[in-house]
């Protein structure tokens, strides 16, 4: 596996290219978006799209994203074109938000866990944008580290996770917003909100003129309509113990348990004081964006520093932190 170290907003145009050839001869290309980092092929090719599952681990009903360079190229991968996606489209793009629409035949059944949706981006990172304009074909992406495992947010992070298993990966520093994109259904009469993200519920309803619904809950081993509705994902291998309200209470009783079982113990504390028996302390910036963008690269660095258990204090309840909540609680399932 080759990486190459690249400026995240002009890009080498000469490794754009060689990365682009790779994705065109069926290689997979880790590379930076404005969420996280993807583990890209050419999303019209079913080989090329296989090794992604292989190398992730990734279940084969769980669909992934399909990147695409423009709002053009999104809407002829659509058999179906909403006014819904061209409104969001034209407000959001590019940028972290992902709509699901029907599909048209040339997208592979691979791509889409066998469903007659797609779920499709155009992602706003300078990189990523580059590279779909030069590689001219769409880029299935889903984040470049093993299935439920923590995203990564820095290259180091992907080849920490798949090693040898990508053929190249494109270091261009942070991801800048740091968790994924939100998801919208738009397949069916009313719009559902599959993934929450940093797009909000009412950033989007603002622009459709109307609530979004929140889906059933998918279970066992059904095709799901989107990534990101495993039960259990974005996870680390510390085990993740989310506080309640009675946040400094329990953290205090459960961090002398876990000293006493012989765990080394971290914390992701907003305003609970932290108890002495820590070993790691991390204080969250009280800000859903500002936690977003250091959530996963906080993680990935307890993690390295050998923490088993990790207490995350609650976040507050209001929508902008849905997406934030929605990775913690994922994380700790």
């Amino acid at each position: 596996m080759t990486t190459i170290r690249l400026d995240p907003t002009h890009p080498d145009p000469e490794v754009i290219a060689h990365a682009a050839r790779i994705l065109r001869s069926g290689g997979l290309v880790a590379f930076p978006t404005e969420t996280v980092y993807g583990l890209g092929a050419n999303a019209l090719d079913p080989e090329a799209v296989g090794r992604i599952f292989t190398a992730k681990g990734r279940p084969s009903f769980n669909p992934l994203i399909v990147h695409c360079a423009d709002l053009a190229s999104a809407r002829a991968l659509a058999a179906k074109w909403p006014p819904e996606a061209e409104r969001l489209g034209r407000t959001f793009w590019p940028g972290p938000l992902t709509l699901v629409v029907p599909k048209r035949g040339r997208v592979p059944a691979i791509v889409t866990s066998g469903r007659s949706t797609v779920a499709l981006r155009v992602p706003r990172h300078p990189v990523a944008a580059a590279l779909l304009t030069e590689a001219g074909v769409p880029i299935a992406a889903p984040s470049a580290n093993p299935s439920a495992q923590l995203s990564p947010t820095r290259a180091e992070h992907v080849l920490k996770a798949l090693g040898g298993r990508v053929d190249l990966v494109l270091d261009a520093g942070e991801a800048p917003v740091g968790i994924e994109s939100t998801v919208v259904d738009l397949s069916e009469t009313d719009p559902v909100l599959l993934r929450p993200g940093m797009v909000d519920a009412s950033q989007l309803e603002e622009v459709l003129g109307r609530e979004l619904l929140t889906p059933v809950a998918p279970s066992g081993e059904g095709a799901r309509p989107s990534p990101g509705m495993l039960d259990r994902h974005y996870a680390p291998r510390a085990r993740l113990v989310l506080l309640g309200a009675d946040g400094a209470d329990r953290l205090a009783g459960e961090t002398r348990k876990a000293k006493a079982a012989g765990k080394i113990v971290g914390a992701l504390l907003l305003d609970v004081q932290p108890d002495p028996w820590i070993d790691v302390l991390v204080r969250m910036p009280f800000d859903p964006d500002a936690y977003a963008r250091v959530l996963y690269d906080t993680l990935h660095r307890l993690d390295d520093t050998g923490c088993e258990v990790v207490f995350v204090e609650s976040v507050p309840g209001d929508g902008r932190w849905a997406a934030v909540r929605d990775r913690l609680a994922r994380a700790a399932a």
